[in-house]
């Protein structure tokens, strides 16, 4: 599990890059406990929108879901890549069906 979770943490934390991008401020976001990681994105230096999902994805027992993508590189990918198997992988903005779900509710 440990190998899931840092391929996960990993890809994810790439999308963060050096914590900023053009006029934004990315923040990478881990909940190591829950096993929940993202990147965040504001405005930067001016704030004229709210704050932004850039990728969202979670470990529910050998699954990761990916609850959001808003990037041009899916996540999807970055994970193969780092050897996690697409049958492993549930893309849930996508509505792809997340396996026995009830067993997996945020508490």
């Amino acid at each position: 599990m440990d190998i899931l979770m840092d391929a996960v943490r990993d890809a994810v934390r790439w999308y963060a890059g050096n914590g900023s991008g053009a006029n934004i401020l990315l923040f990478p976001i881990f909940d190591e406990v829950r096993k929940i990681y993202a990147v965040n994105s504001v405005d930067y230096p001016l704030r004229e929108g709210t704050a932004g999902v850039v990728v969202l994805a979670r470990i529910i027992g050998d699954q990761v879901v990916i609850e959001e993508d808003a990037t041009d590189r899916p996540l999807v990918t970055a994970l193969m890549e780092r050897g996690i198997a697409r049958s492993q992988i549930v893309l849930a903005y996508e509505d792809e069906p997340i396996p026995d779900a009830a067993l997996y509710e945020m508490d």
